[in-house]
């Protein structure tokens, strides 16, 4: 039984370039080796299999019999191998289980319905999908995606934009009915401008009149630790809230929530991107086929800036 630390790969790669280039150095030149290396690993497979693959001369190269069906068994390993790699990364048949990680609003308002359109194309996926607003590190909560709102932190992660999305304020039309509409930034003075709990990476919101910047702090005895909670608090007339339209655009559709002062908003967007691990382009094909669908199924949605 051959030592665990040869690499029959390698010797096999670089046997065939011998048989294939016609001789040690032109495989050298083809692998980057020198002649002398490449003779050497050669010597030493032979020594391993207890056979002469080739014989040597300084007019002619000549495999033996045995150096002929090692040639040619080597290559169908080879080309197994190369088609194994190209299977895991790309090309196989999505199945296994996939570990998904996405913020609560996005999660229960589109992810979610999504679910059994991917499920119905790839039967042979096990999705095991998991709702928190807490950013996680993949590698900690082992998960194979992640879906992220918002900016993105440097990170060596990859990253597929999926859809952007315009922030709106909105009131119910309770809320309106009983402390009216505002019809100026400054007219917000005396509303409830509900606020988060934890820190926002840009505090305040962001308004222009004119050429004017403006950004208001939050007001209130009331703050939501999300933005589902945030947005519940809004259909129950406990303020105004400034939340992404892909989080509360049935609501506006439905009359239960109503947009104020957009000719106010500065047009800001938080952007959606999938997170996940991969090196190079080469990705389970499980993680492509997740990615790839839902880039397609949010492309073109009434709520996407992007």
């Amino acid at each position: 039984m051959p030592s665990v630390s040869v690499n029959r790969a390698a010797e096999m790669e670089v046997f065939a370039a011998v048989v294939e280039r016609g001789g040690f150095s032109a495989a050298a030149r083809a692998l980057r080796m020198t002649p002398s290396a490449v003779s050497k690993l050669v010597g030493r497979l032979e020594a391993r299999l207890g056979a002469r693959l080739v014989n040597r001369s300084t007019r002619k190269f000549q495999l033996t019999a045995e150096g002929a069906a090692f040639h040619e068994r080597s290559v169908g390993i080879l080309a197994d191998m190369d088609e194994a790699e190209r299977e895991a990364s790309a090309g196989a048949i999505p199945r296994g289980r996939l570990r998904v990680n996405c913020n609560v609003p996005f999660g229960l308002h589109h992810l979610i319905p999504l679910v059994p359109g991917f499920v119905e194309r790839h039967p042979d996926v096990c999705l095991d999908l998991v709702l928190s607003d807490q950013v996680v590190d993949l590698l900690d909560v082992r998960a194979d995606v992640a879906i992220r709102v918002g900016p993105l932190q440097a990170s060596r992660l990859m990253a597929r934009k999926l859809a952007a999305s315009r922030m709106v304020v909105v009131a119910s039309p309770a809320y309106l009915a009983r402390e009216g509409r505002p019809l100026g930034v400054e007219d917000l003075d005396r509303h409830v401008r509900l606020g988060f709990s934890f820190a926002r990476s840009a505090d305040g919101w962001p308004f222009r009149d004119g050429e004017r910047e403006i950004r208001l702090r939050t007001s209130g005895d009331i703050q939501a630790g999300d933005g589902e909670t945030m947005r519940r608090l809004a259909l129950e007339g406990l303020g105004l809230a400034r939340l992404a339209r892909f989080h509360v655009g049935r609501d506006i559709e439905e009359g239960l929530l109503v947009p104020v002062l957009e000719e106010f908003s500065p047009g800001d967007v938080e952007d959606i991107h999938a997170i996940y691990l991969g090196q190079g382009g080469r990705l389970p094909a499980r993680i492509r086929a997740f990615v790839d669908y839902l880039a397609g199924a949010l492309k073109n949605r009434p709520w996407d800036a992007g």
